[in-house]
């Protein structure tokens, strides 16, 4: 085994023991684990009838029961099932948006702090556009220009949300830059994608792992938005779709909370495990900002 290798496992190791330790971060990885589990088991224990409209066996806006431990919908389905189902489209939909806007902010925030001149300055410039342009109306400009669907929804937050992650990025890679070894490097000879790849990448991923964490809770906040705006798939269950339907349906005007509620406190809990276990990071990369 290299020395590299076991200094990777060695690093990993400490993360791992630090983070279990840490009681919120375990706290919100506990609920992750169950939101999760739920997302994987869905399409196994749920069958297709359950969602289907023409199929619904149920009453109309029925109060919670024995049959139907949270009531039905507006056409007699389980908000239960539909919201187990759901469960799998926005952590989808949260997961796969927040790798694009990973992906992207790291690159621009790597390549924004590495390079200097005119392609650094285009580099910014591009990243202070989108974080000057309102988040919701560029979204939803995009999403209505795309279509509704699961794909273009995530296409869309995915290319709106990468702006502050290019930032924080560009920030460490600047104090990167300046380090002995990386001095070294360039003395030597090694090429621009060489030193980014090798050197600067491995040093920010700590940071980019800590900051993902929190922007996924972010992004599922922005998919229920828009899902709710009516902008998602208008045929996927999600979170977002299941408020929209309910207030579309006068769910509120018929005291029928088992149809509000539910939605609203699964994307709570979601968003602040999320949160604990983004902070916990946080606080395991740089004991700095532990409070």
């Amino acid at each position: 085994m290299s020395i590299a290798t076991q200094r990777r496992h060695r690093g990993l190791t400490q993360f791992a023991n630090s983070f279990r330790q840490d009681r919120t971060g375990m706290t919100g990885l506990v609920i992750l684990a169950i939101f999760i589990a739920t997302a994987i088991l869905a399409p196994i224990l749920i069958p297709d009838a359950a969602l289907d409209v023409t199929k619904a066996d149920g009453g109309r806006f029925e109060p919670p029961s024995f049959s139907y431990p949270l009531g039905t919908d507006e056409v007699g389905r389980s908000i239960l099932l539909m919201l187990a189902w759901g469960t799998r489209i926005s952590l989808t939909v949260g997961l796969a948006a927040t790798l694009i806007s990973m992906v992207i902010g790291t690159a621009f925030g790597i390549m924004a702090g590495h390079f200097r001149g005119v392609g650094s300055q285009a580099l910014v410039g591009v990243t202070d556009w989108f974080l000057v342009i309102p988040f919701l109306p560029l979204a939803i400009v995009l999403a209505t220009v795309l279509g509704p669907s699961t794909l273009n929804l995530i296409i869309v937050i995915g290319i709106t949300s990468w702006a502050g992650t290019a930032r924080l990025i560009r920030a460490q890679t600047l104090s990167i830059e300046g380090r002995p070894y990386l001095e070294r490097s360039k003395a030597l000879g090694a090429g621009n994608w060489y030193q980014m790849s090798r050197h600067v990448l491995p040093n920010v991923f700590p940071l980019v792992l800590a900051n993902t964490t929190l922007t996924v809770a972010i992004v599922i906040l922005s998919e229920t938005t828009l899902s709710f705006l009516g902008l998602g798939d208008p045929g996927a269950p999600s979170w977002g779709a299941l408020l929209d339907r309910a207030f579309s349906s006068g769910a509120v005007s018929r005291g029928a909370w088992w149809y509000v509620l539910p939605p609203g406190i699964c994307v709570v809990l979601v968003v602040l495990a999320f949160t604990l276990v983004g902070r916990a990071m946080e606080r395991i990369v740089d004991p700095r900002r532990a409070s």
